[in-house]
């Protein structure tokens, strides 16, 4: 079995910064991309940022500039550093990672339980 689980969700003023940690744990023998996903009250959830097993990183448009996705592959483990923040990055923020068990295993994709973001005008 696979887990996911976050860190470093909570309040922050406007400006400030955050960083969401989140990390893989369980049946792991590679994984892929990883990644972070959030979903405002009442809307759909959309990407924040990707990045492969090589680094390579990919982020929503409206975010770069701001948010950096980084990971320690040795700890399984995907980050996100949030600056600048804003009203309307409130939002339940969740991990995503494609992870494969075993050799002979297909890859799954698995989510974290979320963490909230709330940050105050």
């Amino acid at each position: 079995q696979v887990q996911l689980v976050e860190f470093g969700g909570g309040l922050v003023q406007a400006g400030g910064s955050l960083r969401l940690s989140c990390a893989a744990s369980g049946s792991i023998y590679r994984i892929n991309a990883m990644g972070w996903y959030r979903q405002a009250p009442g809307k759909q959830r959309e990407l924040v940022a990707t990045i492969t097993s090589g680094g390579v990183a990919n982020y929503a448009d409206s975010l770069k500039g701001r948010f950096i996705i980084s990971r320690d592959s040795a700890k399984n483990t995907v980050y996100l550093q949030m600056n600048s923040l804003k009203p309307e990055d409130t939002a339940v923020y969740y991990c995503n990672a494609d992870i494969a068990s075993s050799w002979v295993s297909s890859v799954y994709s698995y989510w974290g339980q979320g963490t909230q973001v709330t940050v105050s005008s």
